[in-house]
């Protein structure tokens, strides 16, 4: 059990959708970026983000990619995690590294905002792909076949047939 005085927890939007990657015993690394705004304004009056990196771990026995599968840029999410310290040698030198590992996820907006979010970026991604078409150049046509040439002076000095 996580010791309750070493947890903290923020909420924030998704900067992107989550990346997986697959380990060797079946479980799953997630990768998750998140859009924390600070306790303060700055002298406009523009609250500032920052962007924070977090990990969570898939257990093997978890079907699927478990409540991650349900994380998409944008989504409001509350995350409960545990700093951790990495420590590695380098290049001979010793690296200390900070993960934020996530030990809860909570869904801060509901599914139909989430759905609809999804549905605007499709639509927008589908509108710029059909104006990438739409300016894309004629495709060329192929080019000629070579045509073979009578055997000079110099091909008649190679130790292999050219035509």
């Amino acid at each position: 059990m996580p010791n309750p005085n070493s947890t903290a927890s923020v909420i924030g939007r998704a900067a992107n959708d989550p990346k997986f990657f697959n380990n060797k015993d079946g479980s799953k690394k997630v990768m998750l970026t998140l859009y924390v705004e600070r306790s303060y304004t700055d002298a406009q009056g523009n609250r500032i983000s920052d962007a924070l990196p977090f990990e969570a771990f898939v257990r093997a026995q978890t079907p699927g990619i478990g409540p991650f599968a349900h994380v998409h840029k944008g989504d409001l999410v509350s995350l409960s995690y545990e700093p951790r310290m990495n420590r590695y040698t380098k290049n001979g030198g010793e690296v200390f590294e900070v993960k934020l590992e996530i030990q809860n996820i909570s869904f801060l907006e509901s599914r139909a905002t989430t759905r609809a979010r999804l549905a605007e970026r499709a639509t927008k991604a589908e509108a710029q792909n059909q104006n990438l078409q739409a300016q894309a150049p004629a495709p060329v046509a192929a080019a000629a076949p070579a045509v073979a040439h009578a055997a000079g002076p110099v091909d008649e000095q190679l130790p292999f047939q050219t035509s």
